[in-house]
């Protein structure tokens, strides 16, 4: 039987030698090349959807390919696809590097120039391998399934501008809708969507942060179920434990729930540590909530100015929502989006804070009133991200711009 390899490489020229070595190697079947880490992963996601069977035995994955950087790439593959065999090509055949790629999960490293009998012989050696790991363990390969959910941050210009209400009713209308949908509180040290839902909880975020092979049993372990369906991925209930969860952990942690929900929203706060700033860099959409007020709006603009300047986010890939808009406030949304330099959600969330005090301060906002404006045009705001499940003759054209959400398909 052929060896099935998949070349993940984003240099033309790259591509060119590497797939005219594969296609020379004996008993070898190179399938198309994928051009970044997005179309990899959604392109095993797919496969692996199917069958295990369909998976490529070995994928060969380049050491410039992005945006996701190689070793994390290889740790995302083999945490999802264990049955699949990764291949690290560099021009550092360090020892150092190669007991990173091993911890990392790849099953084999090969040096540029790349010379065709290296080649050879690690890809025969890692398609026996990734056979008899199929022949052992059968039909009971554990995959994370799917082409991948929507992940949306939800970031504040400042505290007390409202991005924790708007990530649980973003989550809330997902999950009402029919969708999976996990809400994650990555606001590390001071979360508080706990209080929000008012549940108790032992397990929290912090726990996954150490953990190399996130498998389904081991997330399911750490995330609460709330009466409402939600997945919760909670803030430690210690501060201190928020240094714990790392840019690589969040980054692990996100792809797991991406796998297993088709809506993860996460609640990021107004300050951006590691971890929140490798959820937004990751993020299909990044939401950035604002008040109309001088203070808020020169917040969002140093925020989005940050976030540029640190390669997160560029600030036409950010969409602002504007929280407590009446039509009296001197500072309308135009004007933010004027001045931020981002995209504009087209709904605005009326100020209106008495239909929700008695909700929070109960910490009952997923009983909010479906008649309250605020939640309204919150769930109005999740219909126009393409979080909830629509009926086709329902949907409508909303005024302004519906905000940048990234491709996944390989696009820019």
């Amino acid at each position: 039987m052929p060896t099935r390899i998949l070349p993940a490489v984003g240099d033309a020229d790259a591509v060119r030698s590497l797939t005219t070595l594969l296609s020379q190697l004996p008993d070898a079947e190179p399938v198309a090349p994928v051009v970044d880490s997005t179309q990899l992963v959604d392109t095993l996601a797919r496969l692996a959807a199917e069958s295990v069977d369909e998976l490529p035995e070995v994928v060969v994955v380049h050491e410039r390919i992005g945006p996701v950087p190689a070793l994390e790439l290889i740790r995302d593959v083999a945490l999802r696809f264990p049955a699949v065999g990764v291949i690290l090509v560099t021009s550092d055949a360090s020892p150092g590097l190669f007991q990173a790629a091993m911890d990392y999960g790849a099953r084999g490293l090969v040096a540029l120039p790349l010379s065709y009998e290296e080649l050879a012989s690690r890809v025969r050696a890692v398609a026996q391998w990734s056979a008899g790991v199929r022949r052992h363990l059968g039909s009971a390969v554990d995959v994370f399934t799917g082409v991948g959910g929507t992940v949306v941050t939800v970031s504040g210009a400042k505290g007390g501008v409202g991005t924790t209400l708007t990530a649980v009713q973003l989550a809330l209308a997902a999950q009402a809708s029919g969708r999976s949908a996990a809400l994650v509180d990555m606001d590390l040290q001071a979360g508080d969507v706990a209080s929000y839902l008012d549940i108790q909880f032992r397990r929290s975020v912090a726990d996954l942060a150490t953990i190399t092979d996130i498998s389904p049993r081991v997330l399911a372990d750490a995330v609460f179920r709330h009466d409402t369906g939600l997945a919760l991925l909670l803030a430690p209930g210690e501060g201190e434990r928020g240094e714990e969860v790392t840019d690589r952990a969040a980054r692990q942690i996100v792809t797991a729930l991406r796998a297993r929900y088709e809506v993860v929203v996460i609640d990021c706060g107004a300050q951006v540590s590691g971890a929140s700033a490798a959820a937004i860099e990751t993020a299909d959409t990044a939401l950035l909530v604002t008040t109309p007020d001088v203070v808020s709006v020169r917040g969002a603009k140093r925020t989005v100015r940050m976030w540029d300047r640190l390669q997160i986010r560029k600030a036409e890939e950010t969409t602002v929502v504007v929280n407590r808009h009446t039509r009296a406030t001197e500072i309308q949304p135009p004007l933010i989006q004027k001045i931020t330099g981002t995209a504009l959600a087209a709904t605005a969330v009326p100020a209106n804070f008495k239909e929700l005090q008695a909700a929070v301060d109960a910490g009952r906002v997923h009983e909010l009133d479906s008649r309250s404006t605020v939640k309204q045009a919150l769930w109005g705001l999740a219909g126009e991200l393409g979080l909830v499940n629509v009926p086709e003759g329902d949907r409508r054209g909303g005024r302004g711009s519906v905000g940048f959400r990234r491709r996944r398909d390989g696009g820019g």
